[in-house]
């Protein structure tokens, strides 16, 4: 397989590529995450991730493939990005406990002037969750980097969550079996 850029500094990622023996270098360049209102909720994370692969090509003096993604959390039709505090991760994981949620995570694979983008959704259901165990996890995982305020494979995904409906690894940021039949898919056009 021809080696790719991953344009995300997240270990999540890279952990995934890994795992499929699929060969990286990183570059990542900072870029802004705001979108336009009027983008349908579902489009928002391809929206992001091409920022993100554009700005590494921008920086490139050759056509390597470059993988961009972006995954957010969403509740009741809204976005529920990042949060900002101790307070606001707290707020967000009381809101998600005992409900179903959406994350969407969007893909863009770009070489040269071709793109291919995709976005994959998982639902996923917590258990009710009492505001001990929601300080807890934010206390000893402090997941201020993570959409939702939280990691599928850290303690509170192993004893908060009731189902998971979709790809596993998509709630970890990246859809990457996906990824890797459209890397295998891109190879065989070549």
């Amino acid at each position: 397989m021809e080696r790719i850029i991953l344009a995300s500094a997240s270990p999540r990622r890279h952990q995934l590529l890994t795992w499929a023996e699929v060969p990286f270098d990183v570059l990542v360049k900072e870029t802004d995450e705001m979108y336009p209102s009027s983008l349908a909720t579902e489009d928002v994370p391809v929206y992001i991730a091409r920022n993100k692969a554009l700005a590494v090509q921008a920086e490139l003096s050759h056509d390597r493939i470059i993988l961009a993604a972006d995954t957010v959390v969403v509740l009741d039709g809204r976005i529920i990005g990042k949060p900002k505090d101790r307070e606001d991760a707290v707020h967000t994981l009381q809101q998600l406990a005992g409900r179903i949620h959406q994350v969407i995570t969007g893909v863009v694979l770009l070489k040269g002037e071709e793109e291919m983008a995709f976005s994959d959704i998982t639902r996923v259901e917590f258990h009710p969750l009492t505001y001990e165990q929601v300080c807890y996890y934010v206390d000893q995982y402090h997941p201020y980097d993570k959409a939702g305020a939280y990691a599928i494979q850290e303690w509170i995904g192993v004893v908060g969550i009731r189902r998971v409906e979709g790809d596993f690894y998509n709630v970890m940021g990246l859809p990457v079996s996906r990824v890797v039949q459209a890397l295998a898919a891109r190879a065989g056009a070549d």
